[in-house]
């Protein structure tokens, strides 16, 4: 059984030939990276705003709008899960600090 953002993406993906009159995912992408990226902030925003206020409800639901507007830009520059599952994985292991100061 696949996992539900592995299977929200492959849905956000074949939106990318859908008419964008008739699918919001396909409005963002024929939109560009750009609206795409702005979009993204926009609801990573809203999720910080809701943890501040500590609005659990509202932290879970905006939390599956950043993903899913992620997953929508992933769609519009290229990425694929696989490529971002594969960078965590080679993350594993190693402490936040030690990875962080390794991209210097």
């Amino acid at each position: 059984m696949t996992h539900p953002l592995d299977r929200l993406f492959a849905t956000i993906a074949a939106r990318k030939e859908a008419d964008p009159s008739l699918s919001y995912t396909a409005k963002l992408l024929a939109a560009g990276p750009e609206r795409c990226a702005k979009k993204f902030g926009e609801e990573a925003v809203e999720a910080v705003i809701a943890a501040a206020a500590g609005k659990k409800g509202e932290v879970v639901t905006e939390s599956a709008d950043v993903l899913y507007h992620l997953m929508v830009l992933w769609a519009a520059t290229g990425v694929t899960p696989d490529e971002v599952y594969d960078t965590l994985a080679a993350r594993e292991g190693r402490s936040g600090l030690e990875e962080k100061a390794s991209r210097r």
